[in-house]
């Protein structure tokens, strides 16, 4: 409990329904006794406490709440979301974009990624013989080298490069380090198979050290070879999952996660094995947690509201942001994220929607225009009365992690997500997507998420 906050008894129960009663939550906070909110609300209580059917027997489709997103994605459909590559807009402005020259990866086959490592390793050779030493030319990937585009809706990589010569001390053994995964990625291509990073990096422990470093000189490769990462044939370790009305096939095999249990069904980490995606369903939801994606599943939310569930658990890896492309450009339909009312939240949201900093170079195949933010937002918590002893006080790194977002370009292009996070720094209050379970652990499934679709409340 925070300093100065309420005390143990003046804290509401986490069971809504078995201490207080259906008739004590009008007049409780967040059931305003004269509002119509709150009697609907109070109503909508009294009603799941007379049924006797569980949540997940529930397949009653709520087309009221469906008309506002089946609108949403008509508009959508008709505004024609940026979706180009960096070279198509190139073609209409000229070589450069906005006065500088970029550069974005695409997917290649083996075969031409074999020719370019051999045309690559033909001009070291010729400059060691005309005396100009071992040196690799790397695009540089800082932060003062990227850029964002309007245009595109997402970061790329500015065209700078820099020498990594083996004759400098600083930077002798990141060569050595490149030649070997330069090496590794050259016999992947030759045999055609698919490994993790993890085990790229155990191939020579005492050269790599930590896998922070394989796996930043694997990117640098990527982007000297012009090729994605997945081209490369190493892929993350399966880390996301989805639930919901979809199915596909993966290597042949007939997928359908609408029969995962609660847990789901985890997302390949290689796109390649995935094919004929299909589905009934009415929009994509972005789940930023894996706690409030089981309490998703579970109640089998999907069934009254068609969707598909996504989640990446925290900060997203490349397998969930790829299978979440590959099922907005397929499926058709708006995907609406559900995220932590707090700066890291929102970021976590901005790397789905225009990218990392760290893969900017990758943000074509990476990245889902027009997300939009279902909540849990800033102004939702005196909104939907969420209790003082569920709202945390910001440490001073989020409110910093907040002025920077302020500064982003992208964060800029949305003035309605202005509004949301200067009012979060200015009260200094941030939420957790757990914070709605004060009112009940299915407070979310049941109430918050419902009114939020059947009024169209996202931005």
């Amino acid at each position: 409990m925070r300093p100065g906050g309420p005390s143990i008894r003046t804290q509401r129960p986490l069971s809504f329904y078995g201490l207080y009663g259906p008739r004590n939550f009008r007049g409780r906070r967040g059931f305003p006794p004269e509002s119509d909110e709150g009697e609907a609300e109070a109503r909508l209580y009294e009603a799941m406490a007379g049924s006797k059917r569980r949540a997940t027997d529930v397949k009653d489709v709520d087309e009221e709440a469906m008309k506002h997103v089946e609108r949403l994605a008509k508009q959508l459909r008709s505004e024609k979301a940026p979706d180009r590559s960096l070279a198509e807009l190139q073609e209409v402005q000229g070589s450069s974009v906005h006065g500088l020259t970029c550069r974005e990866v695409v997917e290649r086959p083996s075969d031409e990624i074999l020719e370019i490592i051999t045309e690559m390793v033909f001009k070291i050779v010729q400059n060691i013989m005309d005396g100009n030493g071992f040196s690799y030319e790397v695009p540089s990937r800082a932060r003062n080298n990227q850029m964002y585009v309007p245009e595109l809706d997402r970061n790329v990589l500015k065209d700078n490069v820099s020498a990594r010569a083996f004759a400098n001390v600083s930077t002798s053994r990141k060569v050595a380090i490149t030649t070997k995964v330069m090496q590794l990625v050259q016999n992947l291509c030759l045999g055609g198979i698919n490994v993790t990073k993890r085990d790229l990096f155990y191939t020579d422990v005492k050269l790599f050290k930590t896998q922070t470093e394989s796996d930043a000189v694997l990117e640098d490769i990527s982007c000297m070879l012009g090729c994605t990462r997945s081209s490369l044939h190493v892929v993350a370790s399966e880390k996301g999952v989805v639930v919901g009305n979809l199915r596909f096939r993966e290597d042949g095999d007939e997928i359908d996660c609408s029969k995962m249990g609660v847990g789901g069904k985890a997302i390949p980490p290689n796109m390649d094995r995935v094919a004929d995606l299909r589905s009934e369903a009415k929009f994509i939801l972005l789940v930023e947690k894996d706690a409030a994606f089981m309490r998703l599943a579970e109640d089998r939310f999907y069934n009254k509201y068609p969707c598909v569930i996504i989640t990446g658990k925290g900060s997203p890896d490349v397998a969930t942001r790829l299978f979440l492309k590959r099922m907005k450009q397929t499926l058709k339909i708006p995907v609406l994220g559900l995220v932590d009312s707090d700066p890291y939240g929102l970021k976590i949201l901005s790397v789905y929607m225009s990218g990392s900093k760290n893969m900017s170079y990758d943000s074509a195949s990476l990245t889902t225009p027009d997300i939009k933010w279902l909540g849990v937002r800033p102004s939702d918590l005196d909104r939907y009365n969420i209790p003082e002893q569920c709202r945390l006080d910001m440490e001073p790194t989020d409110i910093k992690t907040g002025q920077q977002m302020l500064q982003e370009d992208f964060i800029k292009a949305n003035p309605e997500w202005i509004k949301e996070l200067e009012l979060m720094l200015k009260t200094k209050t941030k939420a957790e997507i757990q914070s709605l379970s004060s009112f009940g652990f299915q407070y979310l499934t049941q109430v918050y998420l419902p009114r939020k679709l059947r009024e169209g409340d996202w931005i």
